[in-house]
């Protein structure tokens, strides 16, 4: 029932992708595209960490392991890339803060699940929006890194709230409420960035 609600989801997705066309340009039907693509992938991880990630302890460690690293690229890509001093001050702050929980969990993983491999390579939809966010024009940048941030945030609280009263591997449920506050900081300040534009 979840693939069907997940594979539901995207072919809405792509559907609305595709009408969008008319005689746009090339351009402006790979930004739709792309749009859709990040607004599809939102939707997914969040039913993804809602009932894989916050069920089980691979799937939590392996959902927050890609999150994490997501973040941390495209941290590195809206440093980069950026016009805007205040996204660039979030990026470096996300960067930073990503990387401290990503070392977090390494280590607490190791001990409260030694059986569960760390992930260290980004799975395919979390490819895609750096993909996504790569391809994005220098007048949209800051846009779509800001929306694929509140999604992002969005979906790593959805994983850390239902992990985080987890019996099983009481570490790791510890890390998930210790990460909460500055996720939501993080997801908020995106969500004021994109307010403010």
């Amino acid at each position: 029932m979840k693939n069907l609600v997940l594979a539901g989801a995207a072919s809405l997705a792509l559907l609305a992708a595709c009408n969008q066309g008319g005689d746009t340009a090339a351009q402006n039907t790979g930004e739709a595209v792309n749009a859709t693509q990040d607004a599809t992938s939102g939707m997914v991880g969040q039913t993804s960490a809602a009932t894989l990630g916050a069920n089980t302890v691979e799937g939590f460690v392996t959902n927050l392991a890609v999150g994490n690293m997501y973040e941390i690229e495209a941290a590195k890509i809206a440093q980069a890339k950026s016009n805007n001093a205040d996204v660039k001050a979030l990026a470096a702050m996300i960067e930073k803060d990503h990387m401290a929980a990503g070392d977090k969990l390494k280590s607490t993983a190791a001990t409260a699940a030694p059986d569960v491999t760390v992930p260290t390579m980004l799975d395919q939809r979390r490819q895609g929006l750096i993909d996504n966010l790569n391809a994005a024009a220098p007048d949209d940048f800051n846009k779509v890194y800001l929306d694929q941030q509140v999604a992002a945030h969005n979906e790593t609280l959805t994983l850390l709230n239902g992990f985080s009263d987890n019996s099983d591997a009481p570490a790791l449920a510890t890390l998930a409420r210790e990460m909460i506050p500055t996720i939501t900081t993080h997801r908020d300040r995106a969500q004021a960035l994109v307010n403010g534009m």
